[in-house]
């Protein structure tokens, strides 16, 4: 497959002004929503009048294929406690000295739970990017900034995000208050009187890693990747590999997660790009280990 023409459009470019007045949508909605559909499903017709029925599902079905393996291979392979994977193709390589190091690592040797972490952000962050990388670059022979990795203009678009995040943080600090928020929160555990740096310092810049990958992934390779197609359909397709991600959380945070998937979603399609979503994610998240912490020191 090579890469679609060139079509008119896009959810980034300015829409037709939308009725205002009495029983008018909110301007944020009218932002925010409505014209984002508006120029998301233009977009899409504007693509499938000139590319054949074939070629839209053979795109639609990679992007998905691709996914898939990706959040199977996460799954099964980003299990800390259960590396022997790795282990294994180490030694098949011949790296037996390197096998057993790293067995010794992940059992006993060193600091074993800060290891198994540190493996799981690795393959997390390979998972969600390698594979969509090739599929955009190889395959559809697109650009990776039209997935979600533009930079012109995002700065000017922070202002939702910061909104997002002064209204998540009242709900951050009610469920802080929980005790299963508390026995899950940080998912590194410092020992007694252990110092923050540098286990949990290096395992926070993992984590941050992590969310840039998996922004990408989804925001990015699946929303961008499925809207020629389905519209602002792949923002409710994202959403639901999004939620499952989140299963084994506490209920609200998978809850959450809907919501939060779906508002992300229509912010990409809005700015074009998930750099101010990777700082969200980043800062919801710091906001609960620190506050996980607190609750731990008193």
């Amino acid at each position: 497959m090579t890469g679609p023409p060139e079509v008119a459009g896009s959810a980034t470019q300015p829409t037709p002004a939308s009725p205002s007045g009495p029983g008018a949508a909110p301007r944020w909605w009218r932002r925010y929503v409505t014209d984002v559909i508006t120029a998301t499903e233009a977009d899409s017709a504007a693509y499938q009048r000139v590319t054949s029925p074939a070629r839209s599902a053979q795109r639609t079905a990679l992007v998905l294929v691709v996914s898939a393996v990706c959040l199977t291979l996460i799954s099964f392979l980003g299990r800390g406690r259960d590396a022997d994977w790795l282990v294994t193709g180490l030694e098949w390589a011949g790296l037996d000295s390197l096998a057993g190091d790293l067995a010794r690592h992940l059992s006993s040797d060193g600091n074993p739970p800060f290891n198994r972490l540190m493996l799981w952000a690795g393959v997390s962050v390979v998972g969600y990017v390698v594979l969509p990388v090739l599929a955009v670059r190889l395959v559809l022979r697109e650009r990776l900034r039209d997935f979600g990795l533009r930079v012109s203009g995002v700065a000017r678009s922070w202002k939702p995000y910061a909104a997002l995040f002064a209204v998540a943080m009242p709900f951050i600090l009610l469920a802080s208050l929980a005790g299963e928020f508390q026995t899950r929160y940080p998912f590194y555990d410092l020992a007694p009187a252990e110092a923050w740096w540098p286990y949990l310092w290096l395992w926070w810049a993992a984590y941050a890693l992590q969310f840039a990958a998996l922004e990408f992934f989804f925001r990015g390779f699946m929303v961008h990747g499925l809207k020629q197609r389905l519209g602002i359909g792949a923002v409710f397709v994202m959403v639901v590999p999004y939620t499952m991600i989140h299963f084994g959380k506490p209920l609200p945070e998978a809850l959450a997660a809907i919501l939060g998937g779906t508002i992300l979603g229509f912010l990409s399609l809005k700015t074009g790009a998930i750099w101010w979503g990777v700082a969200l994610h980043v800062a919801v998240a710091g906001s609960m280990d620190l506050l996980a912490l607190a609750h731990q020191s008193l």
